[in-house]
């Protein structure tokens, strides 16, 4: 078999495997979150016409698209190879599919000109596609944000609040099992995260869309900690915060937000507010960086038994330096 044929056939033979193992991961997922086996129908393999499919809109999965030049790179790559690994979509009428897995692939199709699409469309109620449409993207894709896997995660949670808890599925009655299977509990298990982490990545998806693209595409000018303060706030009270952070060359701090906090608590504060209090909180800071460093001193008699066994001033600013640190870590 010539060369070509056969790398064409190895990497054939690796889409099937991946095609499978999407489903089937999800439906994995599906198990250990519902606690149920995933209410698989039937499955059907097709070429789909593009202008039939629809974006994911059963939920809000906040998944980022590929950005132009990645989009173009892989529209290339289509052309040159084809398309290994099938898109997955539901029917949601006689005509129309709703893409779970595969939209940057349908994007770079249309990019290339393509008028079908490979597919495996897939009998799914909407607890299963929103599963499918986020496990398949949370364990796949590399370099997520953490809005946007507090997207996903949010949508998972919301799916299994909504299904609701069965105490006969489990045999479970105790508060204390019930706590132990909770939905955050189950979610963080199944994609080995922490709990703490989910919370955090769900409470920044709380940020309005222009603080949201400052994190990810800025975070010098709006780092985690500063948004995580602000996500507290309502959406019209954080419109100030856009604006004290779209000021060039100006980073915000995190004891600037808390200041603000301070002074203006959330979740609603009036824009004036916000601006006088980050104004004197900017005030200060400056002031602090303009004075003169401060000079620490001690009564030498005191320490007299002590220092004598240092040879030099230096050796013992090293010392005294080192003991902070060590402190520092301890509280």
């Amino acid at each position: 078999m010539p060369k070509a044929n056969m790398n064409d056939m190895l990497k054939r033979r690796m889409a099937a495997t991946q095609q499978a193992s999407e489903l089937q991961t999800s439906d994995e997922a599906y198990q250990r979150i519902f606690r149920e086996k995933a209410p698989v129908g039937a499955s059907q393999l097709c070429d789909l016409p593009l202008d039939k499919l629809v974006s994911f809109f059963t939920a809000d999965i906040g998944f980022r698209p590929y950005p132009r030049a990645k989009l173009e790179a892989f529209s290339e790559q289509l052309q040159e190879d084809g398309l290994f690994v099938r898109i997955i979509a539901r029917p949601i009428s006689t005509d129309k599919y709703e893409i779970l897995s595969g939209h940057n692939r349908v994007a770079a199709a249309k990019l290339a000109g393509w008028s079908m699409i490979p597919a495996e469309v897939v009998e799914a109620d909407d607890a299963r596609a929103i599963v499918i449409a986020t496990s398949t993207n949370l364990i796949q894709r590399q370099g997520l944000s953490i809005i946007e896997r507090g997207f996903a995660y949010k949508a998972l949670l919301d799916a299994k609040n909504r299904q609701g808890y069965r105490s006969d599925r489990d045999n479970e009655t105790s508060g204390e099992n019930r706590q132990k299977y909770s939905a955050r509990a189950l979610v963080a298990e199944f994609f080995g995260v922490s709990e703490y982490e989910i919370r955090k990545a769900i409470k920044l998806t709380q940020l309005i869309p222009e603080l949201s693209h400052i994190l990810e595409d800025n975070p010098k000018q709006l780092n985690l900690a500063c948004a995580d303060l602000i996500a507290d706030y309502d959406a019209e009270s954080q419109k100030a915060f856009v604006e004290i952070c779209s000021i060039e060359g100006y980073q915000v701090n995190k004891a600037t937000v808390k200041h603000i906090v301070s002074k203006c608590p959330p979740p609603t504060a009036d824009r004036q507010a916000v601006f006088v209090a980050w104004h004197k909180a900017r005030s200060a800071a400056e002031k602090r960086l303009m004075a003169p460093p401060r000079r620490i001193s001690f009564d030498r008699k005191r320490f007299a038994p002590y220092l004598d066994k240092f040879s030099s001033d230096r050796e013992i600013e090293k010392l005294f330096l080192e003991f902070l640190q060590e402190r520092a870590k301890v509280s």
